[in-house]
């Protein structure tokens, strides 16, 4: 019997649902706005278009495994409630779906942060999860 390559999870963390823009920046910096829709410790959920998509998959075909898609990503969090702070972080798109005619969701999963990129999701991200179980 063949042996089972062990597929890696891909919602090993907890997601939050944000609404905000980023940016993506292809490898020819060519650069897209897109909006969130979740966000976790290690990768974020964007919506988009199908020009969009277009653009980031020209195949329109959900990356393989180890045939991802490298792209830089930009976006704000509010780390305090009155300064956010930007995060810059290398990922890949590891996920593509559609959700309706002209709305597809693409995962990236963060490969590496610049400066304290990391910690700043990690707290906002934290601070979310912490605000559900305890409404006001």
């Amino acid at each position: 019997m063949k042996p089972v390559a062990a597929k890696l999870n891909l919602r090993n963390q907890q997601r939050v649902d944000v609404a905000t823009d980023i940016t993506i920046e292809k490898p020819d910096g060519c650069c897209l706005t897109c909006s969130v829709s979740n966000l976790s410790r290690t990768g974020v959920m964007i919506s988009c278009n199908q020009e969009t998509v277009k653009q980031l998959i020209p195949e329109q075909k959900a990356p393989a495994p180890g045939n991802w898609i490298a792209v830089k990503t930009r976006f704000a969090v509010p780390v305090v409630a009155t300064q956010p702070v930007s995060i810059i972080a290398d990922g890949n798109i590891v996920h593509m779906r559609r959700i309706a005619r002209d709305e597809f969701q693409l995962g990236i999963q963060f490969a590496e942060f610049e400066g304290n990129g990391f910690d700043y999701v990690d707290r906002y991200v934290s601070k979310l999860l912490a605000d559900s179980r305890n409404p006001a």
